[in-house]
């Protein structure tokens, strides 16, 4: 029996890749499902591709233009509330990878149509985490993250147990200013800061990991996602970015996982997930681990680190307060209406107000809690910098 999927986010670099991989053993798989914001012209040339029946347009202008097709053997739908008529019973696996806010949705409310759910949306875990273990604990669905430095720990946790784990150390590559100077930040050009020296990413991903702002939100993930304390959490620099993850057990014993810097890699194992199926890597080259090197992260330099140590010990409303700020900031400054040192000042500024130092309490009850707390603090941030 062929294996049933769904892409959330199929026109993204996480599901291209998906598609990718999946393609390399088609007749095994059936994808349901395929979903894309705008990009309507590749999500269809990918339904049809695929042999896809069903797709979803989130973007109105852009669902009505493919709707104008007129292709009749691919139903196409404006949003995520008609799902049940996608999914009669249901299917075997997931990959949620729509971009940003937007995933938080699509995530909550697939969840129950799947036995398994793979996320590549770091914003869904960090402010709606607790909303998507409700889903999962009451469906009995499966939960698998992609991202490397979590799939590394799920990973590495097979055969173990979440209670044994003493020190988790994420590993940052330090992004495309390791090597430079701080005192020349504000002189850099935004193409100077987009080049990332090991990853091919999405300029908001590399901007935030320029700044290690991503690291802060992979600590936050990791926090959540295996049930942690922060202070079991450290982040180290790993300019080389082979190892992902160490782990120290309670026992005294260490666990270091690494792979090629590619997504395929968490990607393939997600889909086939105990399943003997093999990924053609690289040939390993030992010379590799001659030249490993682990660096302590300069606060003075990374500023963003020091974020962690203001965050709460419970699921609350404020890290969506840092993820909006953050985004609103980084979104400003690929407009140049700001400069870079501004990115993490002004974010650590505006979580430091008043107003949303007391959402640290605050539990969202539900998706709107979060999405509303979201256009608030966006809004904020342009009436504060632009008053």
């Amino acid at each position: 029996m062929r294996t049933k999927i769904a892409i959330l986010g199929s026109t993204g670099s996480i599901g291209k890749s998906t598609l990718r991989i999946l393609a390399k053993n088609e007749k095994n798989f059936k994808i349901e499902l395929l979903s894309a914001k705008k990009n309507y012209k590749l999500l269809l040339n990918q339904a049809q591709k695929f042999k896809v029946k069903n797709i979803i347009i989130t973007d109105k202008i852009n669902y009505r233009i493919a709707k104008s097709k007129k292709n009749k053997s691919i139903n196409i739908y404006n949003d995520f509330d008609e799902l049940n008529k996608i999914f009669p019973k249901k299917i075997n696996y997931v990959m949620s990878s729509i971009v940003g806010l937007d995933g938080l949705d699509p995530t909550l409310k697939i969840i129950k149509y799947t036995n398994t759910i793979a996320v590549a949306n770091k914003e869904s875990i960090i402010c709606g985490w607790h909303l998507i273990q409700r889903e999962l604990k009451k469906t009995k669905t499966k939960f698998i993250p992609v991202d490397s430095e979590h799939f590394s720990i799920w990973y590495a946790l097979k055969n173990n147990h979440i209670k044994n784990i003493d020190q988790i150390y994420l590993t940052a590559s330090g992004g495309s200013l390791l090597n430079v100077n701080k005192n020349k930040f504000n002189k850099l050009k935004i193409n100077d800061v987009l080049k990332h020296p090991n990853w091919n990413m999405g300029k908001k991903i590399t901007i935030d990991s320029s700044t290690l702002m991503n690291k802060v939100f992979e600590v936050v993930e990791a926090k959540k996602i295996f049930n942690l304390q922060y202070k079991q959490i450290k982040i180290i620099i790993h300019p080389q970015s082979f190892i992902h993850a160490i782990i120290k057990f309670s026992d005294g014993m260490l666990k270091i996982i690494a792979h090629e810097t590619t997504m395929d890699i968490p990607i393939h194992n997600t889909i086939y997930n105990n399943k003997n199926f093999k990924f053609k890597s690289k040939k390993f080259n030992f010379e590799k681990l001659n030249n490993v090197k682990f660096l302590k992260p300069d606060l003075k330099k990374f500023p963003s680190i020091k974020i962690i140590k203001k965050l709460p010990k419970i699921n609350s409303l404020y890290e969506t307060v840092l993820v909006a700020a953050n985004d609103e900031l980084v979104k400003l400054y690929l407009e140049k209406k700001i400069n870079y040192k501004d990115i993490v000042d002004k974010t650590i500024k505006i979580i430091n107000r008043n107003e949303f130092i007391s959402l640290k309490k605050i539990l969202p009850r539900n998706i709107s809690d979060v999405i509303n707390t979201s256009e608030i603090v966006r809004n904020r941030v342009k009436s504060i910098l632009f008053k």
